[in-house]
């Protein structure tokens, strides 16, 4: 994938809940306060996660671990699966964290070649460093991410200037695809 499609694509997905966010802020934090418990959005999360996971490892060249891949994949799947049945607490915010970090991997792949070329590229390079830490975090205490989104969304105020602070970036990711990245 072309660095700007990546940085359009990620400056659109962004933008939209906050869109969202700014014009319905209370039905937005209503949304935003349920997710951390919202099975369906966990099973959803989970099982897309790890179809890409699965999808990454795949296509990995992995010569000392070809006699084993299919094993791996198999139980690759099945811990995925599995933690949609046995680990019901937070699932959504755990799918979340997952796609975080399968999601930084796509972005440091696809913007490393491009390093030299513009230092525009360090904004989508630390996005994923940032998101790469906070799948960790949200990984092991997903409550956290509760309590965060809890706060962020207590009243009108913070919710307004979240989403505005939010769009501003999306806007911003999308203008560097647009105009920066766009022969990378």
């Amino acid at each position: 994938m072309k660095l700007s499609l990546l940085s359009i694509l990620l400056g659109a997905g962004l933008a939209a809940p906050q869109i969202y966010g700014l014009a319905q802020p209370k039905k937005f934090a209503a949304g935003v306060q349920r997710f951390p418990r919202h099975y369906v959005a966990g099973v959803v999360l989970m099982l897309l996660a790890t179809a890409w996971f699965l999808w990454i490892v795949n296509n990995e060249p992995i010569a000392d671990f070809s006699a084993y891949k299919p094993m791996m994949l198999g139980g690759f799947a099945a811990v995925g699966i599995l933690s949609c049945i046995f680990v019901r607490d937070f699932l959504a915010v755990r799918g979340l964290a997952v796609i975080f970090l399968l999601l930084a991997k796509l972005m440091v792949d696809t913007g490393r070649p491009h390093l030299g070329e513009s230092p525009f590229v360090l904004v989508i390079q630390t996005w994923a460093y940032v998101l790469v830490v906070a799948g960790i975090w949200f990984t092991v205490t997903p409550w956290k991410l509760r309590d965060l989104l809890g706060f962020a969304t207590a009243n009108e105020t913070r919710v307004r200037i979240g989403s505005g602070v939010r769009l501003a970036f999306a806007i911003f990711i999308i203008a560097l695809g647009l105009t920066v990245f766009r022969e990378m």
